[in-house]
Formats: structure tokens, C-alpha cells, sequence
């Protein structure tokens, strides 16, 4: 499985493309799957086009404005369907609920193709392998990790050394402690792919992120 990665919009936020390379004449495209979406929809297109990938599918994380910003406009230019844990699905049009009106983003209102929900299962475009949802709130309700492949896409719950906040609309302390206590108990070599930052490793984040020693 291969993952381009994109660090987009002003508050640096990741954005992940996920693909199979697989043998296909030139003319046509490899679908691929994007995790959340910042910035200009024109360079996640762009990085796209480069890599001669057609996005079908777009998964948000979770539904704050930094990873929702391109999301009108992306679905607009390539035609590709929404997925979001149901919980978070309100955020897509509602400014103060994302945090688009604390933050300044310009939000345009989405919807979503499918709400997800625990244990769903997310296939990639064109290839066997899925990604199944892990619910992992706290930073927001409907906060949702990724995992499949040995890869982890953690959104806004654990980064390399630190976590999500919990101080914005819908955070819960107690939820996000809980759910970085099921992340520790994944395989320690998992890559995690978070929404900010650079990737790490389970087993790096068990050996040096403070927020975790005392799970």
C-alpha cells in the first residue's frame, strides 16, 4: 500500500493519499482513497495528478475546519464520495461546531455519502485491502483512527510525543485517555500517520510520549 503525504493549509495539517500500485494501461488512472483534506483542493489534486491517481473516496478523521477545508471544493472537482464517523457529521455544516468561525476558515457546507461508525470497514479503491474504523474520540466526538496494513491514520489523537487537544467544542478528556489506551495495545511496530506532525511508530510513542506512561 502506498501513502503520499501532504502538509497543507495554515495549520499544517496532513493529508494522505492511499493507493495500490497495480499494472493498468497508461490511459487510465489507479483509484485512490484520500484521508482528510486541507488547504487548496488544487494541490491535493495536483500531487494526485502526478502520481496518476483518480481520488474516489475522501475519509475525514474527524470534522474540524483544518481537515475539512478543501473538502466542498475537492468533492466538487473530482466527483469523489464522503465518509465521516456519524457523530462528527454535523461539524460539516455547522462554523462554530468545526471551529471554522474560531479559527477562520471559510466553510461551504458538505455532506456526507456515509457515516461511519466502529468497526466499519473503509476498502481501498480497486484493491482487497480495507482500513477498519476505530472510534477513538476526545479530541471530538466522532474522532476516528484508521488501521490496516500495519499503518495507523490517527487524525487528531496521537501525534509523535503528544496528543489532540481537548479544550475545542466537543473535546473530553476522559474520552481521548481512553482511547490512547486502546492505541497502546496495537502492534508496536504500527506506522501511525497522524493529522499533524511528522509519522512515528507505536512502539516510539510507547517509549517516549509522556501522555501515554501512565496508560
Amino acid at each position: 500500500m502506498n501513502v503520499h503525504t501532504l502538509t497543507l493549509g495554515p495549520l499544517a495539517t496532513n493529508c494522505y493519499l492511499v493507493w495500490k500500485t497495480l499494472e493498468r494501461p497508461v490511459p487510465v488512472r489507479t483509484r485512490a482513497l484520500l484521508i482528510d483534506c486541507a488547504g487548496d483542493p488544487q494541490d491535493i489534486v495536483g500531487a494526485a495528478e502526478e502520481r496518476g491517481l483518480e481520488i474516489r473516496l475522501i475519509v475525514n478523521t474527524h470534522g474540524h475546519a483544518d481537515h475539512t477545508e478543501s473538502l466542498t471544493r475537492l468533492k466538487d472537482i473530482t466527483g469523489a464520495e464522503l465518509a465521516i464517523h456519524e457523530l462528527d457529521a454535523p461539524m460539516l455544516s455547522d462554523p462554530m461546531l468545526s471551529g471554522a468561525a474560531t479559527f477562520g476558515f471559510s466553510q461551504h457546507g458538505a455532506s456526507a455519502e456515509r457515516l461511519l461508525k466502529e468497526g466499519d470497514a473503509v476498502a481501498i479503491p480497486d484493491i482487497d485491502s480495507i482500513l477498519s474504523v476505530l472510534h477513538t474520540p476526545g479530541h471530538s466526538p466522532g474522532s476516528i483512527s484508521l488501521l490496516g496494513d500495519g499503518m495507523l491514520f490517527s487524525g487528531d489523537c496521537l501525534f509523535a510525543g503528544g496528543i489532540g487537544r481537548v479544550d475545542l467544542p466537543g473535546g473530553d478528556e476522559r474520552a481521548m485517555m481512553s482511547s490512547l489506551a486502546r492505541l497502546t495495545q496495537l502492534d508496536p511496530a504500527a506506522v501511525v500517520y497522524p493529522g499533524h506532525g511528522p509519522a512515528t511508530t507505536i512502539g516510539d510513542e510507547l517509549a517516549s510520549n509522556p501522555w501515554l506512561a501512565s496508560l
